[in-house]
């Protein structure tokens, strides 16, 4: 599984496809979080920001190898394996992101009521959180179960969207936890939690459809 991650980590890297969602979420969180303003809401706006980008950048892990390559990375590694590892580097890199993004917008934020350290850890939840239902979102808009390039990217934006106003939706509930906040910043644990589990279980239907399917 190291080699199959190390491999698709070099593919995403140096394809330079990272870039557009890269400088997406960082216009995000440039435009709508500004220095000295409640951490809190920062916090969660930087934590919705990246869902979107997630889902693209699990989308991009997924299409981004040529038919033969794929062919011969599953008779190397197996289609189930494979398939997982690109999920995994898909979804990977934005959390990476998104602790960074938090870890910036706790050190310019206003802490007034609230500890760095709780409000750091706040965040790195809620971007968790975030970046793994947006992995979600993008294992389910791309291959196996939607190939068309437009119906891909239009179930993308739509599930993006629908993650996020959706009552249930861990991603909704670790954002409203942060931008409602009032005083001490609550770590959104249950979101985080719920998320990881959404994404574990949409992990095993797409391995289960790729090894069926292609």
């Amino acid at each position: 599984m190291t080699a199959l991650l190390r491999y698709h980590s070099a593919l995403f890297l140096r394809s330079q496809r990272w870039l557009a969602p890269l400088i997406l979420y960082a216009a995000l969180v440039v435009v709508g979080v500004r220095p000295g303003d409640p951490v809190a809401g920062s916090l969660g706006i930087a934590a919705a920001g990246l869902l979107p980008v997630s889902a693209w950048a699990v989308r991009i892990c997924l299409t981004q190898e040529p038919e033969a390559s794929r062919a011969v990375v599953a008779a190397a590694g197996g289609r189930s394996r494979a398939h997982l590892a690109a999920l995994l580097t898909g979804a990977g890199w934005p959390v990476l992101a998104g602790a960074v993004a938090a870890c910036a917008v706790t050190a310019t934020g206003d802490l007034t009521g609230t500890g760095g350290p709780a409000a750091l850890l706040a965040g790195v939840l809620a971007t968790t959180a975030c970046a793994l239902t947006g992995g979600a979102v993008g294992a389910l808009a791309a291959r196996p179960f939607v190939r068309a390039p437009g119906l891909s990217v239009a179930a993308l934006l739509l599930g993006s969207l629908g993650a996020l106003v959706t009552t249930g939706s861990p991603a909704k509930h670790a954002v409203a936890s942060l931008v409602g906040a009032e005083g001490a910043v609550r770590p959104p644990w249950a979101a985080c939690a719920a998320a990881v589990l959404l994404a574990a279980v949409t992990a095993a239907v797409s391995r289960l459809a790729a090894a069926r399917l292609e």
